[in-house]
């Protein structure tokens, strides 16, 4: 029961049996097996199919609310019995990016001192390049980066995929319809990170695909943060990380503009050196991977 809740959660918030499938490594057919069987179980519609997509029904979203606490006591089950006995030194040091160490790491790390309270924490920020010259110099043994996986002196562990969306004010109105084209896109004027970036890079990466080589860049910044606040005081462009942005939407201060025939996917991943092991890396890596609420 608890995977096949797990499966209707994580189709819940894609509203996507294919993204789902790709989050958890398994078929298309058995995503939609899984669902079925809880819709039969229950005798109710979970999702509205359509074409091209899917939504959830009124009955799917009143069961969303029940998986999402059930789940959450499964959790809680699990850290009381099944790792009660699992220990950590007193003191873990590793290297996180920068859209990570703002946005996903501290809610995991809060968690995990819930119920290590006696471990703590030393995180050393940078963009990816520079988490990744930490580690391969050997003054980090793990981190958690965002962006690439091609360096073979390291090994990579995918974490969680991310979605990296053009945003602006919320109150620009330039573009009523919220889509533009990629003609488009290299005219308006656009925020950008830092060289060594790893949002950076996967970006100019999408876009080379696309043959567009340059982009009207009016300003660098070297966070996710200096270009949101530059954001809310202008009406000019970033690519920024989904995770970045989710409360910003919601309190309504930056909007999403959607761009023709572009799409940007990555993986957060593990990474550490190419060969190295460690029972403290993979105890955090299991940790977070299992703790991290999708």
């Amino acid at each position: 029961m608890k995977t096949k809740l797990h499966i209707f959660k994580i189709v819940a918030n894609h509203l996507s049996f294919t993204k789902a499938a790709e989050q958890l490594f398994i078929s298309q057919p058995a995503i939609s097996k899984a669902i079925r069987n809880l819709e039969y179980e229950y005798k109710i519609t979970l999702f509205l199919r359509k074409r091209n997509s899917i939504e959830l029904t009124n009955d799917g979203k009143s069961f969303l609310i029940y998986t999402n606490k059930i789940l959450e006591i499964y959790n809680e089950m699990e850290s009381q019995f099944l790792h009660k006995n699992e220990t950590f030194p007193d003191l873990i040091n590793f290297g996180v990016s920068t859209t990570l160490a703002n946005y996903i790491m501290p809610k995991v790390i809060a968690k995990f001192r819930v119920q290590f309270p006696k471990t703590k924490f030393e995180i050393t920020a940078g963009n990816s390049d520079e988490i990744e010259e930490l580690i391969l110099n050997q003054k980090l043994n793990f981190g958690i980066i965002e962006g690439k996986n091609s360096n073979r002196k390291l090994q990579y562990h995918k974490f969680i995929k991310d979605e990296i969306v053009l945003v602006t004010n919320a109150k620009n109105n330039t573009y009523k319809k919220g889509i533009i084209s990629l003609d488009v896109l290299q005219e308006i004027p656009i925020i950008v990170r830092e060289m060594g970036s790893g949002t950076k890079e996967i970006v100019f990466e999408h876009l080379n695909n696309l043959h567009i080589k340059k982009l009207n860049t009016v300003v660098t910044l070297n966070s996710t943060e200096a270009i949101k606040n530059y954001l809310f005081n202008s009406d000019n462009y970033a690519f920024i990380s989904i995770h970045a942005i989710s409360e910003d939407l919601i309190n309504n201060k930056l909007k999403i503009i959607e761009v023709k025939d572009l799409s940007i996917e990555r993986w957060f991943y593990f990474v550490s050196r190419t060969g190295y092991q460690s029972n403290l890396m993979s105890l955090f890596e299991k940790y977070t991977l299992k703790n991290y609420n999708f």
